[in-house]
Protein backbone atom coordinates (compact mmCIF):
# COMPACT_ATOMS: atom_id res chain seq x y z
CA UNK A 1 0.00 0.00 0.00
CA UNK A 2 1.11 3.02 -0.88
CA UNK A 3 0.77 6.92 0.24
CA UNK A 4 -1.28 7.42 -2.85
CA UNK A 5 -3.64 4.80 -2.10
CA UNK A 6 -4.02 5.59 0.96
CA UNK A 7 -7.74 6.64 2.25
CA UNK A 8 -9.41 9.84 2.47
CA UNK A 9 -9.38 11.97 5.28
CA UNK A 10 -13.28 11.12 5.97
CA UNK A 11 -12.45 7.64 5.05
CA UNK A 12 -9.88 7.46 7.76
CA UNK A 13 -12.46 9.26 10.44
CA UNK A 14 -14.35 6.10 9.87
CA UNK A 15 -11.62 3.68 10.59
CA UNK A 16 -11.77 2.11 14.47
CA UNK A 17 -8.94 2.73 15.84
CA UNK A 18 -6.76 0.07 15.42
CA UNK A 19 -6.66 0.52 11.66
CA UNK A 20 -6.19 4.08 12.04
CA UNK A 21 -2.80 3.17 13.92
CA UNK A 22 -2.04 0.40 11.34
CA UNK A 23 -2.40 2.69 8.45
CA UNK A 24 -0.04 5.42 10.42
CA UNK A 25 1.91 2.98 11.06
CA UNK A 26 2.52 1.55 7.54
CA UNK A 27 1.82 4.58 5.02
CA UNK A 28 1.33 7.73 7.21
CA UNK A 29 -1.45 10.69 7.23
CA UNK A 30 -3.61 11.13 4.47
CA UNK A 31 -2.90 13.18 2.09
CA UNK A 32 -5.27 16.54 2.77
CA UNK A 33 -6.80 17.54 -0.30
CA UNK A 34 -7.88 20.81 0.01
CA UNK A 35 -6.20 23.50 -2.00
CA UNK A 36 -5.30 26.94 -0.66
CA UNK A 37 -3.70 25.84 2.65
CA UNK A 38 -0.13 26.30 1.62
CA UNK A 39 2.04 28.88 2.65
CA UNK A 40 2.02 30.46 -0.67
CA UNK A 41 -1.63 30.20 -1.35
CA UNK A 42 -2.39 31.61 2.36
CA UNK A 43 -0.14 34.55 1.60
CA UNK A 44 -2.31 35.45 -1.65
CA UNK A 45 -5.32 35.15 0.09
CA UNK A 46 -3.87 37.16 3.05
CA UNK A 47 -1.73 39.93 2.26
CA UNK A 48 -1.11 40.56 5.91
CA UNK A 49 0.95 37.58 6.01
CA UNK A 50 3.35 38.54 3.45
CA UNK A 51 6.32 39.31 5.70
CA UNK A 52 6.25 36.90 7.86
CA UNK A 53 9.48 35.05 8.07
CA UNK A 54 9.14 31.34 8.44
CA UNK A 55 12.63 29.62 9.96
CA UNK A 56 12.66 25.74 10.16
CA UNK A 57 14.42 23.90 13.04
CA UNK A 58 15.28 21.08 15.09
CA UNK A 59 14.42 21.37 18.75
CA UNK A 60 15.10 18.98 22.18
CA UNK A 61 12.49 16.29 22.36
CA UNK A 62 12.50 13.62 24.83
CA UNK A 63 13.95 11.12 22.80
CA UNK A 64 15.56 13.15 19.90
CA UNK A 65 14.92 15.89 18.04
CA UNK A 66 11.65 17.37 17.22
CA UNK A 67 10.60 19.47 14.26
CA UNK A 68 9.64 23.16 14.77
CA UNK A 69 9.30 25.99 12.95
CA UNK A 70 9.67 30.19 14.12
CA UNK A 71 7.74 32.79 12.72
CA UNK A 72 8.41 36.45 13.23
CA UNK A 73 6.97 39.32 10.97
CA UNK A 74 9.42 42.34 11.43
CA UNK A 75 7.39 44.75 9.87
CA UNK A 76 4.66 44.17 12.62
CA UNK A 77 4.01 46.49 15.52
CA UNK A 78 5.62 43.77 18.91
CA UNK A 79 3.07 43.07 21.53
CA UNK A 80 5.46 42.10 23.77
CA UNK A 81 4.69 38.67 23.86
CA UNK A 82 5.61 35.35 22.13
CA UNK A 83 3.68 31.80 21.68
CA UNK A 84 4.92 28.20 21.94
CA UNK A 85 2.05 26.29 19.94
CA UNK A 86 1.03 23.37 19.75
CA UNK A 87 -1.26 21.67 17.15
CA UNK A 88 -3.77 19.25 17.70
CA UNK A 89 -4.38 15.64 15.65
CA UNK A 90 -5.90 12.92 18.12
CA UNK A 91 -2.24 12.29 20.06
CA UNK A 92 -2.22 10.03 16.33
CA UNK A 93 -1.37 12.81 13.44
CA UNK A 94 -0.92 16.28 13.14
CA UNK A 95 2.17 18.06 11.54
CA UNK A 96 3.73 21.52 11.06
CA UNK A 97 1.94 22.55 7.79
CA UNK A 98 -1.78 22.13 8.69
CA UNK A 99 -3.34 25.03 9.10
CA UNK A 100 -3.99 24.04 12.49
CA UNK A 101 -0.13 24.98 12.68
CA UNK A 102 1.28 27.15 10.34
CA UNK A 103 -2.00 29.49 9.28
CA UNK A 104 -2.32 29.91 12.89
CA UNK A 105 0.96 30.71 13.80
CA UNK A 106 1.18 33.09 10.58
CA UNK A 107 -1.64 35.23 11.55
CA UNK A 108 -0.58 35.99 15.38
CA UNK A 109 3.25 36.51 14.05
CA UNK A 110 1.81 38.99 11.51
CA UNK A 111 -0.26 40.76 14.31
CA UNK A 112 3.10 41.05 16.46
CA UNK A 113 2.81 37.82 18.24
CA UNK A 114 6.12 35.99 17.37
CA UNK A 115 5.10 32.29 17.42
CA UNK A 116 7.14 28.84 18.03
CA UNK A 117 5.36 26.00 16.50
CA UNK A 118 6.31 22.60 17.98
CA UNK A 119 5.97 19.21 16.78
CA UNK A 120 5.78 16.23 19.39
CA UNK A 121 5.93 12.16 19.31
CA UNK A 122 2.55 10.75 18.40
CA UNK A 123 0.80 7.66 20.12
CA UNK A 124 1.36 5.26 17.80
CA UNK A 125 4.01 2.30 17.60
CA UNK A 126 3.88 1.78 21.15
CA UNK A 127 4.18 5.25 22.42
CA UNK A 128 2.21 6.27 25.30
CA UNK A 129 1.58 9.26 27.93
CA UNK A 130 4.34 10.37 29.18
CA UNK A 131 6.07 10.53 25.89
CA UNK A 132 4.21 13.21 24.31
CA UNK A 133 4.02 15.40 26.85
CA UNK A 134 7.98 15.11 27.72
CA UNK A 135 8.31 16.44 24.36
CA UNK A 136 6.12 19.69 25.15
CA UNK A 137 7.85 19.48 28.94
CA UNK A 138 11.51 19.49 26.98
CA UNK A 139 10.50 21.87 24.04
CA UNK A 140 8.84 24.55 26.50
CA UNK A 141 12.32 24.77 28.42
CA UNK A 142 14.49 25.40 25.33
CA UNK A 143 12.22 27.80 23.97
CA UNK A 144 11.87 29.58 27.42
CA UNK A 145 16.05 29.27 27.79
CA UNK A 146 16.70 30.56 24.23
CA UNK A 147 13.27 32.85 23.81
CA UNK A 148 15.42 36.18 23.33
CA UNK A 149 17.68 34.61 19.90
CA UNK A 150 14.34 32.56 18.98
CA UNK A 151 11.36 35.06 19.45
CA UNK A 152 12.56 38.55 20.75
CA UNK A 153 10.65 38.34 23.86
CA UNK A 154 12.01 37.43 27.77
CA UNK A 155 11.53 34.30 29.08
CA UNK A 156 8.92 35.70 31.45
CA UNK A 157 7.31 37.18 28.37
CA UNK A 158 6.53 33.83 26.57
CA UNK A 159 2.77 31.91 26.54
CA UNK A 160 2.32 28.25 25.68
CA UNK A 161 -0.86 27.17 24.10
CA UNK A 162 -2.38 24.36 21.61
CA UNK A 163 -5.09 23.19 20.05
CA UNK A 164 -7.39 19.45 21.15
CA UNK A 165 -4.75 17.77 22.15
CA UNK A 166 -2.30 20.43 21.64
CA UNK A 167 -4.01 22.12 24.43
CA UNK A 168 -3.99 18.59 26.38
CA UNK A 169 -0.03 18.55 26.16
CA UNK A 170 0.27 22.14 26.72
CA UNK A 171 -1.75 21.95 30.09
CA UNK A 172 -0.47 19.09 31.40
CA UNK A 173 2.88 20.42 30.57
CA UNK A 174 2.02 24.02 32.69
CA UNK A 175 0.79 21.34 35.51
CA UNK A 176 3.95 19.21 35.77
CA UNK A 177 5.99 22.62 35.65
CA UNK A 178 3.66 24.13 39.00
CA UNK A 179 4.08 20.54 40.66
CA UNK A 180 8.05 21.18 40.58
CA UNK A 181 7.99 24.55 41.37
CA UNK A 182 9.60 25.71 38.31
CA UNK A 183 8.35 29.07 36.59
CA UNK A 184 5.19 28.36 34.28
CA UNK A 185 4.47 30.54 31.36
CA UNK A 186 3.06 34.01 31.27
CA UNK A 187 -0.17 32.63 30.05
CA UNK A 188 -2.05 29.46 28.92
CA UNK A 189 -3.92 29.95 26.22
CA UNK A 190 -6.62 26.14 24.99
CA UNK A 191 -8.34 26.11 22.15
CA UNK A 192 -10.64 23.33 22.27
CA UNK A 193 -9.31 21.46 24.26
CA UNK A 194 -9.59 18.04 25.63
CA UNK A 195 -9.12 17.77 29.34
CA UNK A 196 -10.78 15.00 30.34
CA UNK A 197 -10.17 11.01 30.01
CA UNK A 198 -13.86 11.47 28.39
CA UNK A 199 -14.13 15.50 27.54
CA UNK A 200 -18.02 15.18 26.83
CA UNK A 201 -18.75 13.94 29.95
CA UNK A 202 -15.72 15.64 32.86
CA UNK A 203 -17.43 14.04 35.77
CA UNK A 204 -17.26 10.66 34.40
CA UNK A 205 -15.05 8.17 35.97
CA UNK A 206 -13.79 6.01 33.50
CA UNK A 207 -11.46 3.00 33.57
CA UNK A 208 -9.42 1.17 30.72
CA UNK A 209 -12.52 -0.63 29.73
CA UNK A 210 -15.15 2.11 29.69
CA UNK A 211 -12.76 5.22 28.37
CA UNK A 212 -12.88 6.42 24.77
CA UNK A 213 -10.09 4.64 22.70
CA UNK A 214 -7.86 7.57 21.85
CA UNK A 215 -8.02 8.45 25.26
CA UNK A 216 -6.51 5.12 26.62
CA UNK A 217 -4.25 4.74 24.09
CA UNK A 218 -2.93 8.29 24.68
CA UNK A 219 -2.76 7.36 28.18
CA UNK A 220 -1.75 3.98 27.77
CA UNK A 221 -1.84 2.72 31.13
CA UNK A 222 -4.52 2.70 33.90
CA UNK A 223 -3.33 4.92 35.93
CA UNK A 224 -2.34 7.41 33.75
CA UNK A 225 -6.03 7.76 33.12
CA UNK A 226 -6.53 9.41 36.36
CA UNK A 227 -3.24 11.91 36.35
CA UNK A 228 -4.06 15.64 36.06
CA UNK A 229 -0.66 16.05 34.24
CA UNK A 230 -2.06 13.86 31.66
CA UNK A 231 -4.97 14.98 31.58
CA UNK A 232 -4.94 18.23 33.53
CA UNK A 233 -8.94 18.94 34.05
CA UNK A 234 -8.84 16.12 36.80
CA UNK A 235 -6.53 18.43 38.54
CA UNK A 236 -7.01 20.99 40.82
CA UNK A 237 -6.25 24.71 38.50
CA UNK A 238 -3.64 25.77 41.53
CA UNK A 239 -0.41 27.09 40.03
CA UNK A 240 -1.80 28.05 36.64
CA UNK A 241 -1.37 31.04 34.67
CA UNK A 242 -3.50 33.28 33.39
CA UNK A 243 -5.38 31.61 30.77
CA UNK A 244 -7.95 32.10 27.68
CA UNK A 245 -9.82 28.96 26.90
CA UNK A 246 -11.87 28.86 23.61
CA UNK A 247 -14.71 26.76 22.78
CA UNK A 248 -16.90 25.37 20.27
CA UNK A 249 -20.78 26.08 20.23
CA UNK A 250 -21.01 23.16 18.48
CA UNK A 251 -17.85 20.89 19.99
CA UNK A 252 -19.02 17.62 22.05
CA UNK A 253 -15.72 18.77 23.99
CA UNK A 254 -17.13 22.11 25.18
CA UNK A 255 -18.64 20.70 28.63
CA UNK A 256 -14.55 19.90 29.16
CA UNK A 257 -13.56 23.25 28.56
CA UNK A 258 -16.06 25.14 30.34
CA UNK A 259 -15.37 22.62 33.36
CA UNK A 260 -11.72 23.47 33.24
CA UNK A 261 -12.60 27.09 33.26
CA UNK A 262 -14.53 26.63 36.52
CA UNK A 263 -11.79 24.70 38.27
CA UNK A 264 -8.91 27.32 37.47
CA UNK A 265 -11.19 30.19 38.97
CA UNK A 266 -12.20 28.37 41.24
CA UNK A 267 -8.15 28.44 42.17
CA UNK A 268 -8.14 32.55 41.88
CA UNK A 269 -6.47 32.05 38.33
CA UNK A 270 -7.37 34.97 36.11
CA UNK A 271 -9.36 32.91 32.85
CA UNK A 272 -11.55 34.11 30.16
CA UNK A 273 -13.55 31.75 28.34
CA UNK A 274 -14.62 32.71 24.48
CA UNK A 275 -17.51 30.22 23.16
CA UNK A 276 -17.04 30.35 19.87
CA UNK A 277 -20.62 30.62 18.37
CA UNK A 278 -21.41 28.54 14.81
CA UNK A 279 -18.18 26.82 15.63
CA UNK A 280 -17.29 23.08 15.65
CA UNK A 281 -14.20 21.02 16.63
CA UNK A 282 -11.30 21.88 14.39
CA UNK A 283 -12.67 25.13 12.92
CA UNK A 284 -9.19 26.92 13.19
CA UNK A 285 -7.92 24.16 10.99
CA UNK A 286 -10.13 25.69 8.49
CA UNK A 287 -9.28 28.76 6.65
CA UNK A 288 -12.33 29.45 4.67
CA UNK A 289 -14.58 29.26 7.92
CA UNK A 290 -15.05 32.56 9.19
CA UNK A 291 -15.15 31.67 13.00
CA UNK A 292 -11.61 30.66 12.35
CA UNK A 293 -10.60 34.81 12.02
CA UNK A 294 -12.69 35.88 15.35
CA UNK A 295 -11.35 32.96 16.87
CA UNK A 296 -7.54 34.04 16.18
CA UNK A 297 -8.35 37.18 16.65
CA UNK A 298 -9.46 36.71 19.31
CA UNK A 299 -6.48 35.22 20.77
CA UNK A 300 -4.06 37.69 19.50
CA UNK A 301 -5.94 40.43 21.39
CA UNK A 302 -5.69 38.56 24.79
CA UNK A 303 -2.55 38.04 24.42
CA UNK A 304 -2.00 41.41 23.64
CA UNK A 305 -3.73 42.38 26.60
CA UNK A 306 -1.58 40.22 28.66
CA UNK A 307 2.02 41.98 27.57
CA UNK A 308 0.15 45.24 27.67
CA UNK A 309 -0.91 44.71 31.36
CA UNK A 310 2.71 42.85 32.58
CA UNK A 311 4.21 46.02 31.20
CA UNK A 312 1.80 48.42 33.08
CA UNK A 313 -0.29 50.06 30.65
CA UNK A 314 -3.36 49.44 29.01
CA UNK A 315 -4.50 47.83 25.94
CA UNK A 316 -6.72 49.48 23.90
CA UNK A 317 -9.60 48.30 21.33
Amino acid sequence: MTQESAVSPEGFRSLDLADMIAMLETVGEPVDPRTGIDTESLRTRFPRLGEVAMTDLEVPGSREGLAARSYVDPTASPSGSALVWVHGGAFLGGHLDMPEANWVAMELASAGVPVLSIDYTKCIRGVHYPVPSDDVLSVWRFASANSLDLLGVAPDRLHVGGASAGATLTAGAVRRLADSDEPVPAGLLLVYPALHPDSTDPDALVDASSAPAIAFNYAGTPEALGDPAAFPGLGTGDGYPPALIVACELDGFLPSATHFADTLRSAGVDVALRVEIGADHGHIDEPADETAIRTITAMSEWLHRESAGRSGTTASG
